[in-house]
């Protein structure tokens, strides 16, 4: 068996293309224009492109597009009113703050600072409270993304046995708590999980979020099953995932590649969060 390819690039411009239609019919039939707000502490090169490219993602979906760009000394005290000036504009819909931000400023009050409601990033514990207890939320970007890609990829979710391999804030947990709405039997696994490969092998739908190059081995993957790959990692070989791709293909029936996977999703999910905030801005009898 080899794999089918995931198209991440594919799937992620089809998001964008819906939401843009989304937007455009927001703005006919009620007036607002979904604004995104990113704000960019200091001058890393790796966060000026991150910015960049949802730039231009708001521009493609029709959004207002706000960035505000300070200083790498800039004070956490400025930084703070910054975000609640944000949260009192009716123009903007969703906060961005990038991370990471620099070392003397403290990014958990600051991503606590932003309204629940402007929390596109679903970050804030509200968000992630929500998600716990099952509420319609503004959900993770990455681990969303992870649930589109295998509903738009025709997997059955439901009654599915979901393996997290990864238990962070940002993808891991989240990612275990989508798949659990969805009705998987879900298991999160970690660095001091006894046997892994067993538990992976058992996995009808296997998900690697450890940022560790090539920890899932092909061994480790069940016959049939669909691999979600979000590791990102920087090697002498070029960007290679936290799945071993050449191995797994030849035993999954569905996996995403490193790049061109998960990847495309994050902005697409932001996007939609965007669109979804904007909605909620919306008075009741109006959405």
């Amino acid at each position: 068996m080899t794999a089918e390819i995931i198209d991440g690039k594919q799937m992620s411009a089809d998001i964008r293309a819906e939401v843009a239609a989304s937007a455009k019919k927001l703005k006919e039939e009620q007036g607002p224009t979904p604004g995104l707000a990113v704000v960019l502490v200091g001058e890393d090169p790796a966060s000026q492109v991150y910015v960049r490219n949802k730039e231009n993602a708001c521009a493609e979906a029709g959004f207002h597009s706000f960035k505000h760009e300070l200083p790498k000394n800039t004070t956490q005290e400025k930084l703070m009113n910054l975000v609640f000036e944000l949260n009192r504009s009716d123009d903007v819909h969703g906060i961005l703050v990038q991370l990471p931000l620099p070392k003397h400023l403290d990014s958990a009050e600051v991503l606590l600072a932003i309204e629940p409601e402007k929390d596109v990033d679903g970050f804030h514990p509200v968000n992630m409270g929500k998600l716990v207890v099952g509420q319609t939320t503004l959900a993770p970007c990455t681990p969303a993304g992870c649930i589109e890609l295998l509903k738009r990829s025709g997997v059955e979710l439901e009654g599915a046995n979901a393996v997290v391999v990864g238990r962070s804030n940002i993808v891991g947990k989240p990612a275990a708590l989508l798949l659990l709405a969805e009705n998987s039997t879900v298991t999160i696994a970690h660095s001091k999980t006894r046997d892994l490969a067993t538990v992976c092998r058992a996995a009808d739908v296997l998900v690697a979020a450890v940022g560790v190059p090539k920890m899932i081995t092909g061994d480790m993957v069940k016959e049939g099953a669909t691999v979600i790959d979000v590791g990102i990692n920087r090697t002498d070989e070029g960007l290679v995932g936290d799945v071993d791709f050449e191995a797994a293909k030849e035993k999954a029936r569905a996996i995403t590649p490193v790049p061109g996977g998960v990847g495309p999703m994050t902005i697409a999910m932001l996007m939609k969060n965007t669109l979804k905030a904007a909605q909620m801005a919306l008075p009741a009898q109006d959405r």
